[in-house]
């Protein structure tokens, strides 16, 4: 990314929060490295260094501001070929990919080469792909102390750093600083959950995604009340699955979600958090996509397209959604959590785990036909599973676009429709297009429902967010 300084700092001095996470400024004075909106005063522009991420500002040698937080801006969306591989693993490397698995590994996830991702990660990044992981942690450790009180042994793993003394030693030579410092006070006695700060950028309609979220929940695996969103959430972790729940709430005046988790999940809490962001794509820049969506753009202004916690989930819902109307699908995803689903004691009545596709793949087809699905759907949501359980299919944004989408479509069972929702959903892919939606079914006064596929063209690339506009409008129909 090229960045023009003068631009830059007069994004820097307007403190727009459009502008937020898309650069950050190193500070030859103080040697701070800040986001736009840091509310501290500007500094000069002959002390300003523009950076397009984190990582490069480290790699000059500046230390992260401790007022603006680097850690907490949001993240960059995805759109064309080579940008979406290179974002795709950085968002992987945000989960920890790389904690445990090699740069080889991570090529392989996403489709491409070893050297064809260091090629475009470079490009695209401005530093090699373990310098952005070296930062990642860093960052993701530097949260842990400010906003817990874990032990510093707990935050060193729970960060990705094999040891107490490798952690000790880069946050000596990056920041030159004792990890310690970074705590806001005095210990405390540690909490049974930790609560963490999501940043966006303004507008966000967080009642249309809770509405949207709630219309589709599922009983038992998620809740919605009290203005919050809460779910079941099982993860894999060290060779090792963890269940727990999240919840989260939203915080206009921070322009953030704040996600609360239970402290036994603190080894996956940067897998949780990037899921977190996906699912209530806060990657999003509300700026560049409303200018594409016309008249749209003015009915639920900030609306987001709801991502996944778990691709493999999203590949159910929309298989069982096809032909049943929304209420239906609901009845027969509760009965498949309630048969295969982990049982987990949580808030708010949250007492099963959406089944994993390991799990899936060895159920026989009479157990889904007896929880309400067809015989046809049965059998394409098993043949999902064995497909996501053997590693031939990934559902989550890394994933190559095309050959998923062809692989879904080869499928006895799976529609179009389901398949488009799948790319909106699961890959995160902004121009996927399902053109109907089943909840019409639902409405018979409603006999010229708003269709997408009338203005296609027109909202290119960001067909994925006109479309649950369009929807947002037909389901507030319902009495």
């Amino acid at each position: 990314m090229r960045l023009d300084p003068e631009t830059c700092y007069q994004s820097m001095l307007s403190k727009d929060r459009r502008f937020d996470g898309w650069f950050f400024v190193g500070v030859s004075s103080t040697g701070i490295y800040c986001r736009p909106v840091c509310p501290v005063r500007p500094p000069k522009l002959a002390n300003c260094t523009f950076f397009p991420n984190a990582a490069t500002a480290e790699r000059a040698g500046f230390r992260p501001c401790l007022r603006c937080r680097p850690e907490l801006a949001p993240g960059n969306g995805l759109l064309d070929v080579s940008s979406r591989l290179a974002r795709a693993a950085a968002a992987l490397v945000e989960e920890g990919f790389l904690n445990d698995g090699s740069v080889a590994a991570l090529a392989a996830r996403i489709g491409v080469t070893d050297r064809h991702l260091r090629r475009i990660f470079d490009a695209e990044f401005g530093v090699s792909l373990i310098e952005f992981a070296q930062t990642q942690r860093l960052l993701m450790a530097k949260r842990l102390l400010t906003d817990t009180c874990l032990p510093v042994n707990t935050v060193a793993l729970a960060s990705g750093f094999g040891s107490v003394r490798r952690f000790n030693d880069l946050f000596l030579k990056r920041y030159g600083l004792n990890p310690l410092r970074f705590r806001k006070g005095p210990d405390a006695p540690q909490a049974e959950s930790m609560t963490f700060a999501l940043g966006y950028r303004p507008p966000f309609c967080w009642s249309g995604i809770l509405g949207f979220l709630e219309r589709r929940s599922i009983d038992t695996v998620e809740h919605i009340g009290d203005d919050a969103y809460s779910r079941t959430v099982a993860l894999h972790q060290g060779g090792r699955t963890l269940v727990g729940w999240i919840s989260v709430r939203h915080a206009p005046h921070r322009y953030a979600l704040d996600v609360t988790v239970p402290v036994a999940l603190a080894p996956a809490i940067g897998q949780i958090l990037a899921r977190v962001r996906r699912l209530f794509d806060l990657a999003a820049r509300p700026d560049l996509i409303e200018g594409h969506l016309g008249d749209l753009a003015c009915v639920t202004p900030g609306m987001r397209v709801p991502g996944s916690l778990d691709g493999f989930e999203i590949a159910v819902r929309a298989i069982v959604g096809q032909q049943d109307t929304m209420s239906d699908a609901r009845e027969i995803l509760s009965r498949v959590a309630d048969r295969f689903g982990m049982h987990i004691t949580g808030p708010q009545g949250l007492t099963r785990t959406f089944p994993a596709a390991d799990t899936i793949a060895c159920a026989p087809v009479a157990a889904l036909r007896e929880a309400g699905a067809t015989q046809a759907h049965a059998e394409a949501v098993i043949a999902v599973a064995q497909a996501v359980s053997s590693g031939r299919m990934v559902l989550e944004p890394a994933a190559p676009l095309e050959e998923t989408l062809a692989a879904l479509r080869r499928i006895r069972g799976i529609g179009e429709w389901a398949v488009q929702y799948v790319a909106m959903r699961a890959l995160g892919w902004p121009n996927a297009f399902p053109e109907s939606n089943p909840a019409t079914r639902e409405l018979p006064d409603c006999p010229n429902p708003p269709q997408p596929s009338h203005h296609g063209d027109k909202w290119q690339p960001w067909r994925a967010y006109a479309t649950v506009r369009i929807w947002e409008q037909l389901e507030g129909q319902r009495p």
